[in-house]
């Protein structure tokens, strides 16, 4: 290792002494050291400046070996290794050398050939541009490999292949504004040039100006396929550039070797904007200017890239010239012919350092997609269509808003086909990411809004509400859990096709009880959707103050257009994270994230005061949000949580006596086939003790047991999802149970507890809540009819656009569209609520991770009799007469019990459960200990505005839980499960019986 790391030590001093251009004799003596000689040295500097394709007239290989030498070595190591034309350099290679990108490529077709390569071996950006050139593709390089074959004489003449390659080049898409050059002629090539051509050649030998429309395209092609002139693709520092769709890529290998142009290429991509200068994206991406002309004049020849400029950079000379229709003009829409950014100059948005953006104009939104949308999107049966976005988003890692348009017309096709299995998901998720892009498109309003519609996206906008009305009005988004094979689906009421999964370990466990009578007549729902909609017509314009007014200031007169990038989300976590900052707060006003995202996906810096509609931190994506909202709202179900590592004996209570349980890993890691499940796993009770001792192995663990009661009739349980944003824009929630469509015997405490739910959790995001039907508690004395036996309490909250659930998607869309927060001049509401729930995670995970107050209290060894506890009562569903006379009420299962004492418990500020292997008791700290693990900051007045902070950035480390945990249905105390515990004997015990196997032996 150490020999490894003065390696890497002495060949970055190697680097910086070529960049610096020292001669052998101003080198440190460790670099002569490491060197075999002189001519050693000489060598390293030619092949760093060949690697990095250097012209030779600017890097220090000129002062060591000759031009003509120092090109031929560089075309012997490309062609080596299969790799791309050096288009920056082509004044020599092209011009002197008289190596045209048609000669360079048949010469690489033929060094894979002769070498007998698949076609893959070709890096990807290489066989693009060699199918542009030659017209060589995947299918034509495997034919003429099957003829070479069937021929005799191939094992012993390979050059059998060169005479089946193309002599001529393939036809050229040729930009206008491309440039024209001339190679050097021989003067046999002069003589049998046409007049035409010779005018052509003295025109271009004249003028500065060598624009490729100002010639006759006939001739400049006829020269070109002779190889006796090249087109230059100038790039400089103040163009623009728009990304479009990759077509003509090849899907082959990346490149095993070093070329900063292709590296650059991907990075382009994803940074890429019409609004930023060639200049600025090298800012951007801290990049050489250099370097990153020749990739993005790259990107032009392919056509990926769509140089944006106005009619006088391209003619001089304007008199009986056509100005073709790719170009922009200052009348076309979404023309950018500003020097200076549009972004930058605005009336877009204003940036502070302390808090959120506010837009006052259009607003870019970046949508965060991970690779199985790409995926999804690929596949050839759903749409042939959409092979080329899927292409583009995958290598890419980003589909313009240029782009969005197209992609809806293609994702439209799919409607009213019907899939079967996998292919449903599939179509599960481009139905999804159609509705959510139109809803952005529509600038979330319903075309009877008062608001101004914009002409550029009337078309989408009306499809997005024809969409609504017609599916999602008539299909409700009640969401119980049924049976199917071996997995738990989230099922709406009217269409069993769209689930999520929710993985058993052994046998079918949920059932749809609700979904017979949950079915609301078509009509009533459309005339309450109705009711709803002209309720918020009215509206328009007004927002609910804390005293019931209505402040009409925060809506936007007219309506806000948005233009939308999609983004995958590996692409982002490719950029380092300063070059992600600075694109960020460059390019983008809102970010939108899916979920589930992967764990290893990048999320956005709260430094870059961008609103973000998606998970605000990497502890948001784990149970640390649960436990974020059960304690934000002092309600949820009861919830164990292990620490990793621990291995039990016993299960304690209320684990030991539950029916079933929910159980999730903290870090989404798969162990058996459990875990790694965005909506957990339903296990047996009976399997229970199994299932713990294999996941806490590799992860924390929560748990949540359910009694017999919690179960419908199969055994199954039952959920529903609650679209978000909760409110309207007049601040009702009427018109969001209404649309769930739920029997009223169903609805239960519904509608009080998302009233209470959204004055103490944030529900003003983009999202959704999932609730849970549990077996309600009742004292003594009370009697429930059977309906009001259950309550809805909530069961999880998350952020992000659902695309596995196309039906629950809608559901959001026309929550946005209700709330009209698009429309909003201000979102600092909601980047305030988006920092408060980072700050209590981050307040949760500090107290009771590894380092926090409570983990260091409960885990420091101690005697019993020094014990810092207070015995308060005894909770646990064995009742003991001596501590508690109430006996317990009849028929009720034990952790129904355990639910009621642990409610009727006296409170203090911290407090211990502990589990004896028989009791479940309930402890006070000494007032001593009790102040040890108060957080510091609940002495410190709160403020209303919660700022991102430096500290703030989060980590992809997991922040695990550092010790045991149980939410008792309100408040989270530390758990005491010693006795449960495996390998607890005393030291002297093990010694003991040590001693005594031994003996025996």
């Amino acid at each position: 290792m150490q020999q490894q790391m003065a390696a890497t030590v002495e060949e970055q001093m190697m680097v910086k002494a070529i960049r610096e251009e020292l001669p052998w004799e101003s080198l440190p003596k460790r670099i002569q050291a490491a060197l075999v000689s002189k001519d050693d040295w000489h060598r390293r500097i030619v092949d760093y400046c060949i690697r990095k394709r250097l012209p030779w007239t600017s890097c220090f290989a000129r002062k060591i070996c000759k031009e003509g030498e120092y090109y031929e070595e560089l075309m012997r190591y490309l062609r080596r290794n299969l790799a791309l034309y050096p288009y920056h350099l082509a004044d020599h290679i092209c011009r002197v050398m008289r190596i045209s990108p048609f000669k360079y490529y048949c010469d690489v077709l033929f060094e894979a050939m002769k070498n007998e390569q698949p076609y893959d071996s070709i890096p990807n950006f290489s066989a693009a541009d060699s199918l542009r050139i030659t017209g060589v593709g995947r299918n034509e390089f495997i034919d003429i490999m099957n003829k070479c074959r069937s021929k005799i004489m191939w094992k012993l003449s390979k050059s059998i292949a060169k005479e089946l390659l193309p002599a001529l080049p393939a036809d050229l898409a040729i930009e206008p504004w491309w440039g024209v050059r001339f190679v050097n002629f021989t003067l046999e090539e002069f003589k049998r040039l046409s007049e035409a051509e010779a005018s052509a050649i003295d025109k271009i030998s004249k003028d500065e100006d060598n624009s490729y429309v100002l010639f006759d395209p006939k001739v400049i092609n006829g020269l070109y396929k002779r190889g006796m002139v090249y087109f230059d693709v100038a790039v400089y520092p103040e163009d623009r550039f728009r990304v479009s769709r990759l077509e003509g890529f090849v899907s082959n290998k990346d490149q095993s070797y070093e070329d900063p142009i292709e590296e650059l290429l991907y990075a382009v991509f994803v940074v890429s904007s019409e609004n930023a200068t060639v200049a600025e994206l090298a800012k951007t991406l801290q990049a050489d200017l250099y370097q990153l002309q020749a990739a993005a004049s790259f990107a032009c020849r392919l056509g990926w890239a769509v140089k944006l400029m106005d009619a006088d950079s391209i003619l001089r000379d304007s008199n009986g010239s056509t100005i073709p229709s790719n170009i922009l003009t200052d009348d076309d829409e979404g023309s950018l012919t500003s020097i200076n950014s549009e972004r930058s100059g605005h009336a877009l948005l204003t940036s502070d350092s302390d808090g959120p953006r506010r837009i006052s104009g259009a607003s870019y939104v970046g949508f965060i997609v991970d690779a199985n949308v790409t995926s999804y999107l690929m596949m050839g049966s759903l749409s042939p269509g959409l092979k080329s976005h899927a292409v583009t988003l995958y290598e890419a890692g980003k589909l313009g808003d240029s782009c969005i348009a197209d992609l809806c017309k293609d994702l439209a096709s799919l409607e009213g086909k019907r899939f079967e299995g996998v292919l449903q998901e599939f179509a599960n998720h481009a139905f999804s990411l159609r509705c959510f892009l139109e809803c952005l498109l529509s600038g979330g309003t319903s075309p009877d809004e008062a608001i101004e519609p914009n002409s550029q996206e009337f078309c989408l906008q009306e499809n997005f509400s024809k969409t609504l009305s017609k599916e999602s009005i008539d299909e409700g988004i009640s969401n119980v859990v049924k049976s199917n094979g071996g997995s738990l689906e989230t099922v709406d009421t009217a269409d069993t096709d769209h689930h999520n999964e929710l993985s058993q370990a052994d046998h079918p466990m949920v059932d749809s009880d609700v979904a017979d009578a949950s079915t609301s007549s078509p009509s009533s729902t459309v005339s309450e959707s109705k009711e709803s909609t002209d309720k918020n017509d009215s509206d328009t314009s007004k927002t609910p103050l804390p005293d019931g007014s209505t402040d009409s200031s925060s809506l936007s007169k007219t309506k806000r257009s948005y233009r939308i990038n999609i983004l995958r989300c590996e692409s982002l976590a490719s950029l380092s994270a300063t070059t992600l900052e600075r694109l960020l707060v460059r390019d983008y006003d809102i970010m939108v994230s899916m979920i589930p995202l992967p764990y290893s996906s990048v999320l956005l810096p709260s430094t870059a005061g961008l609103v973000h509609f998606g998970p605000p931190s990497y502890s948001s994506m784990t149970p640390w949000m649960k436990l974020a909202l059960y304690t934000s709202g002092s309600c949820g179900p009861v919830s164990a949580v292990f620490m990793k590592g621990h291995r039990l004996r016993m299960l304690p209570e209320p684990l030991a006596s539950c029916e079933k349980a929910l159980i999730w890993s903290w870090d989404q890691s798969v162990v058996g086939g459990l875990g790694g499940k965005f909506e957990g796993n339903l296990v047996k009770g009976s399997l229970l003790l199994h299932y713990l001792n294999s996941m806490t192995k590799h992860s924390a663990v929560i748990v949540q047991p359910l009694s017999l009661n919690d179960l419908d009739e199969t055994g199954n349980l039952v959920t529903v999802d609650v679209p978000l944003p909760l409110k309207n824009a007049d601040g009702s929630i009427a018109s969001t149970v209404a649309s769930m469509d739920l029997p009223e015997e169903k609805i239960l405490n519904l509608s009080s507890l998302l009233y209470n739910l959204s004055s103490r959790v944030e529900l003003g995001t983009v999202g959704y809540l999932s609730l849970v039907r549990l077996h309600r508690i009742s004292k003594s004395n009370e009697i429930f009819s059977k309906d009001e036996n259950y309550e809805w309490i909530p069961l999880s909250l998350e952020f992000g656009i659902p695309l596995f659930n196309p039906k629950l998607c809608e559901k959001i869309c026309e929550r946005v569209v209700e709330s009209h927060m698009l429309q909003k001049d201000d979102l600092t509401e909601h980047y305030e609520a988006m920092q408060n729930v980072r700050k209590r995670l981050r307040e949760l995970c500090a107290e009771y991770q590894a380092t926090g107050p409570t983990a260091r209290l409960f885990n420091q060894s101690g005697s019993s009799k020094n014990s810092p506890r207070q015995l308060i009562n005894i909770v646990s569903g064995r009742w003991s007469p001596f501590h508690d006379t109430v006996a317990p009420t009849t028929g009720g299962s034990p952790r129904e019990n355990d639910r009621l004492k642990v409610a009727r418990r006296q409170k203090c500020f911290t407090e211990v459960l502990s589990f004896d292997g028989s009791i479940l008791r309930s402890y006070a700290l000494a007032p001593v200990y009790e102040a040890a693990t108060r957080s510091v900051t609940e002495d410190q007045p709160t403020t209303p505005v919660a700022k991102p902070e430096p500290d703030d950035a989060d980590t992809k480390d997991v922040v695990l839980p550092g010790v045991n945990l149980i939410f008792d249905g309100a408040e989270i105390h530390p758990f005491d499960i010693g006795a449960c515990l495996q390998a607890r004997q005393p030291l002297s015990l093990i010694a003991e019986a040590s001693a005594a196997s031994l003996a025996m032996k």
